[in-house]
């Protein structure tokens, strides 16, 4: 959607432009000392960008800086959009949160439960209860990710080659039939963790829509909102905007992490879970999908109330993700913070010792990337850099003070 630009004196807005510039100060610090390679924020109210900045390098070798079109991996930033693309086929009946997954992919028909012993020969058990489309909306499938490195089923996923991303020579389907072999840490519906279940969800999607998943997201989600620069790779002319991803070394500074060509080519398996790549422009008009209720500039994605019921927290018994979850790969505990479908969601600003709003809902990805959207407030944010792991610096918690304390209306 091309450049997005600062529409409207902060001041106008609620805000106090001088506190506002102190998120500039602050981030600019991570840059100068080596903790991040470059940023971009942007602040939102009412429609309106109120502030929009950037510091620092999309490529700190070339030294070119990050750019207000600059291109970024926003990895787990797609769950909300295959989340969406769910609940727009769950809106034309294609499918029901009750569903058991093995509808749509029948190797999910029998999954097993692990119990104890080695990875290599672990002793499992029928699982109670059918993986079902709600259970992978929450994560609280049973799956995993290899990465959480907690687990012996996590270790199970990188012996089977999922450590990070989906392997490059399988497709979605086969992908997730890889999944289905692998056991549940614990029964559907039992407890809250991180996982490939968006991934699986994609799938469900590409079973239910009759199409790819990169296509039904492309004509149902990034077209109707002019998301031009957003999908599962890029194009070669859009290469120079690509921003490099680093990775943290021992001391905390980036380093270049090696991923330069892998953007340029169209997966095999689109991950649902953390395959897109997008600009602040574009993720800025899904977030105002988002606070607007499902519609943008008359291009209507979802029905207001099927957005409010999805960002309401669904855990079992109003839990939050501290108290229902395992041991999650984030910065910051998740007290006070429930789950919905495909975002998290604030229920205790006060358990959760960080200034917010209750009713927010967010999500975040593995290159350190963030945003949220608080609809008593009418704002939104979003924070694109490329540091990958996300829990190297508390980035998250520390833009949540910097934002709210400059709001003074």
């Amino acid at each position: 959607m091309g450049e997005p630009k600062v529409t409207r004196d902060p001041a106008e807005l609620g805000f106090d432009a001088g506190r506002l510039s102190r998120i500039d100060t602050h981030f600019a610090r991570y840059v100068d000392d080596g903790r991040l390679p470059g940023w971009l924020a942007l602040v939102s109210r009412h429609g309106e960008i109120a502030h929009l900045a950037t510091y620092g390098w999309r490529d700190v070798a070339s030294g070119v800086p990050v750019e207000s079109d600059t291109l970024f991996r926003i990895y787990s930033m797609s769950k909300p959009v295959t989340s969406v693309a769910a609940m727009i086929l769950y809106e034309e009946g294609a499918l029901e949160l009750t569903n058991p997954v093995s509808r749509f992919v029948p190797s999910f028909a029998d999954m097993r439960v692990y119990q104890n012993g080695m990875a290599s020969n672990p002793i499992t058990r029928p699982a109670t209860e059918q993986v079902r489309i709600w259970h992978l909306l929450t994560h609280t499938s049973g799956l995993t990710y290899g990465f959480h490195r907690v687990h012996v089923v996590d270790q199970m996923y990188r012996r089977a080659g999922f450590d990070r991303g989906l392997p490059p020579d399988l497709d979605l389907a086969e992908v997730v039939d890889r999944f289905a072999e692998l056991p549940l840490l614990f029964d559907p519906g039992a407890q809250w963790n991180y996982s490939v279940a968006s991934d699986v969800l994609g799938r469900v999607v590409e079973v239910a829509s009759g199409q790819p998943l990169d296509r039904f997201v492309r004509e149902r989600i990034l077209d109707p909102l002019r998301m031009a620069d957003t999908g599962f790779h890029i194009d070669a002319s859009q290469g120079d905007r690509m921003a490099t991803l680093y990775r943290a070394d021992t001391d905390g500074h980036a380093v270049d992490a090696g991923m330069g060509e892998a953007v340029f080519h169209r997966p095999k398996a689109p991950s649902g879970g953390g395959g897109l790549i997008s600009s602040a422009g574009d993720y800025h008009r899904f977030t105002q999908m988002l606070l607007r209720g499902g519609e943008l500039d008359g291009a209507r994605v979802l029905s207001p109330r099927t957005l409010d019921y999805m960002t309401r927290n669904h855990l079992p018994g109003g839990a939050d993700m501290q108290q229902f979850g395992r041991p999650v790969y984030a910065e910051v505990p998740f007290d006070g913070v429930g789950f919905g479908l495909g975002f998290a969601v604030l229920q205790d600003a006060a358990r959760h010792k960080v200034i917010g709003t209750e009713g927010e809902f967010s999500w975040g990805g593995a290159a350190s990337t963030v945003f949220w959207v608080d609809p008593a407030e009418e704002l939104t944010v979003i924070f694109l850099t490329q540091l990958f792991p996300s829990n190297t610096h508390p980035i998250r918690t520390q833009l949540r003070q910097l934002v709210y304390q400059a709001l003074v209306d």
